[in-house]
């Protein structure tokens, strides 16, 4: 199992359109992923599981893989999250 933390840097965090990107990332992964926001986990390739996190700018969530290429998973998603949700 990997993990990081990160913090929402886009206004509307893991809504709707934002929601959807990371998600089409994470099931580019073979392995499973998983949210976590508040001691809850949420299954990162669900848009029903992504959008009830009901994650909003400023929150932290932790970022979590496991099995075969979960480094590399949890690595592109921080990065996703960091730089590339931004404008939106």
């Amino acid at each position: 199992m990997y993990e990081e933390k990160v913090i929402l840097k886009n206004e509307i965090g893991l809504h709707a359109r934002p929601a959807s990107i990371f998600i089409r990332e994470a099931v580019k992964h073979s392995c499973d992923i998983n949210l976590v926001r508040d001691g809850r986990n949420y299954n990162a390739k669900s848009i029903m599981s992504v959008l009830s996190m009901s994650a909003n700018k400023g929150d932290e969530i932790i970022i979590r893989a496991q099995g075969e290429g979960e480094e590399v998973a949890v690595k592109d998603l921080v990065d996703l999250v960091e730089n590339r949700l931004n404008k939106y």
